[in-house]
């Protein structure tokens, strides 16, 4: 599975490692993802989601049914 969040998109972006003498190298910057499972009461079942930090904020504010629906409309979710 890719390393993407399911809720806001997330995904790894690239950069440089710079040494002290300034000699760049690329990296990769990873998103703080972890895989989580949400319990959804409209429908009494539970969904297992690889989230963002800040995907979990959002999930803990608007609520799971709510997010997923934002996440579908982006094409973030496919559930």
């Amino acid at each position: 599975m890719s390393r993407i969040c399911q809720i806001t998109g997330k995904k790894v972006i690239t950069g440089n490692n710079v040494s002290h003498s300034h000699i760049k190298t690329r990296r990769k910057f990873q998103p703080n993802l972890h895989t989580k499972r949400f319990y959804i009461p409209e429908e009494d079942k539970w969904i297992k989601l690889m989230v963002s930090a800040n995907g979990i904020r959002i999930i803990n504010k608007k609520g799971i049914t709510d997010a997923l629906k934002d996440a579908k409309a982006k094409g973030y979710y496919k559930g």
